[in-house]
């Protein structure tokens, strides 16, 4: 009901919000003397705060159309390279001269925890210049009707494996917070098979791999409430006349106000700064609102059977850490991993993923040559800051980077034997 409710109360201020819109176009057209006077443009800026804040943000796009590769401009054209019901795989084709040696095939896997892929348009944008840059375009699960079938996290692992075998060996893998742990339990199922797929690296950034390790409010909550208060109480079925009409989710606007109720008072002082950009006549200070919320109120529904395997598996058992995750009903063994090289990324200051929680892969990967392994930890950044930011293209990229250069394919003559388990 409580959905139902959401979504009826939407509806209920759509007058209120075409209303709104109607006096600020009024107040801010430069023909209307009050335009260029502070109560006129009060008033137009109450008119838009209203607006925004009682919209549904739709799926943002990428708008990535260029980029700089060997210093000269290079168009780039969004093609979808695979599709299945829950996840498209998009790739970012750049135009580049013909016979130019290719670079490294980078597959970023974003997180499906109610935002969009676009979340990470910075992150895709940094490491055009470098890679044949690929993401995952996971779908909103409202839009998906329920004869396609449910998703949990055991798909979620098959979907990344499937990947992997389309875009062919010597693959490197950037796994952004929550898909840290389902593409760490992919990779190791892919080495258990001597899947000769597997990635070349292994990129994890701000990700709960170990979860009991300097736990943040995220983890604690978690760990306070079973399973079955997740179901009786987050869980909803998506109202008509949504294409996933009657399919049980997790909607997205649940997860939005959890994460803006742990910065309640930035988000307040953020759009009072809007405000009074706007009555200043401060294009330049309200545009970098506008373009920051446009994507951060943008969220998408998750199904229920995978959130709630992956609150049950990642923050309540630790299975993975603890050894005990399966998938498919098979241990997942990251023990296994051998010759996939490993790189972790956190930030100093992660409100999301405490610091160690991404290093623990390390310690599970024991079969991974030390050589092969490397940490980072960047100063001064929380947890959007890992993958997006200045600080991010400045001191994360190049080492990303340097460290696909060192050990792609062409990088290691002799790796060693894969792994293969008899049936």
């Amino acid at each position: 009901m409580f959905y139902q409710l959401y979504e009826s109360t939407h509806a209920a201020l759509q007058p209120a919000r075409a209303y709104a819109d109607a006096v600020k176009l009024f107040y801010s057209n430069p023909l209307n003397p009050f335009s260029h006077m502070p109560v006129g443009r009060s008033v137009a800026a109450m008119a838009e705060l209203f607006e925004r804040t009682t919209r549904r943000y739709g799926k943002p796009a990428f708008g990535l159309d260029k980029t700089v590769v060997d210093f000269q401009p290079v168009a780039v054209t969004e093609k979808v390279a695979w599709s299945r019901p829950f996840c498209n795989l998009i790739r970012f084709e750049r135009d580049l001269p013909a016979g130019r040696r290719p670079d490294p095939k980078l597959l970023i896997v974003a997180p499906m925890s109610g935002h969009y892929a676009t979340l990470l348009r910075g992150t895709v944008e940094a490491m055009l210049p470098y890679a044949d840059v690929y993401i995952t375009d996971w779908a909103d699960a409202r839009m998906v009707p329920v004869t396609e079938g449910k998703f949990d996290l055991d798909d979620y692992i098959d979907y990344v494996i499937d990947m992997f075998h389309a875009l062919g060996p010597d693959t490197h893998v950037m796994a952004v917070c929550q898909p840290s742990v389902p593409v760490l339990a992919a990779v190791a199922v892919m080495e258990a098979r001597g899947d000769r797929f597997a990635p070349s690296t292994m990129t994890l950034m701000g990700g709960p791999i170990d979860t009991r390790r300097n736990p943040t409010a995220v983890n604690q909550l978690a760990e306070k409430k079973s399973i079955d208060w997740f179901r009786d109480n987050v869980i909803m079925q998506v109202p008509w006349p949504a294409p996933g009409f009657a399919r049980e989710v997790y909607p997205g606007f649940l997860q939005l106000s959890g994460f803006m109720t742990m910065n309640l008072d930035r988000h307040i002082i953020a759009h009072k700064d809007f405000f009074m950009h706007l009555v200043k006549n401060d294009g330049d200070g309200a545009e970098k609102h506008r373009d920051f919320y446009d994507e951060y109120l943008a969220v998408m529904d998750l199904t229920a059977e995978f959130y709630l395997q992956t609150v049950d598996t990642v923050f309540v058992r630790h299975a993975l850490p603890k050894g005990e995750m399966t998938h498919r009903g098979q241990p997942v063994d990251t023990s296994a991993i051998r010759n996939v090289a490993l790189f972790t990324v956190e930030g100093e200051n992660d409100d999301i993923s405490g610091l160690g929680q991404t290093q623990a892969a390390h310690d599970l990967c024991v079969n991974v040559p030390q050589d092969m392994k490397a940490h980072y930890m960047q100063p001064a950044v929380g947890h959007y800051g890992v993958f997006n930011g200045s600080r991010f293209r400045a001191e994360i990229v190049p080492r990303i980077v340097d460290f696909m250069a060192s050990y792609g394919a062409s990088a290691r003559k002799a790796a060693k034997p894969r792994l293969v388990r008899k049936a």
